[in-house]
């Protein structure tokens, strides 16, 4: 038994000799006329390729340094926050201290002169009262000596006794 092979499956000498000198042929007008645009599109895609991949890396850098800059400042901001609040705290106790301060200093003050003027109408008072009484005992010195030296030889008998004892003191 032998095995018989199909006739198309068998090279035939014109047929590879056809086919080598159209694929020489094609080869010849490829390398000619397309292997230099076919190799420089592919060169500008390659190119186009690695430019954007830098481009894309460079944009990724940048990227991750803005989030680190933006975490950054949002450090500094959540610091300032903290120290402004911490001095407007501060504040806020010296404004109640000095108002507190300022309260009591009025609050003094008030007591002085609340005291002051109390003492000066209790001087008063009493210059008043002693002037009164001063008056009271002018007019009654003035009585007794009118009824005592209401006669003329007793008055010169009172001022004589009067100068004597001046001179002996």
């Amino acid at each position: 038994m032998l095995l018989e092979v199909n006739p198309l499956v068998l090279p035939d000498l014109g047929l590879v000799v056809w086919s080598t000198l159209a694929f020489l042929i094609l080869m010849w007008v490829l390398g000619k006329f397309g292997w230099k645009p076919i190799m420089k599109a592919i060169s500008e895609r390659e190119q186009g390729i690695s430019d954007s991949l830098a481009t894309a890396e460079k944009v990724r850098a940048e990227m991750a340094q803005l989030k680190s800059d933006n975490e950054i400042l949002l450090v500094q901001a959540r610091e300032e926050r903290a120290q402004i609040l911490k001095e407007a705290k501060e504040i806020k106790d010296k404004m109640i201290n000095e108002a507190k301060d300022q309260a009591k200093d009025a609050a003094a003050k008030i007591m002085q002169d609340t005291q002051q003027a109390i003492e000066n109408q209790k001087m008063a008072a009493i210059i008043d009262l002693k002037n009164q009484i001063g008056h009271m005992v002018v007019e009654v010195s003035e009585k007794i000596l009118r009824r005592e030296l209401a006669d003329k030889a007793e008055q010169e008998h009172y001022i004589k006794q009067l100068t004597d004892e001046i001179k002996m003191n």
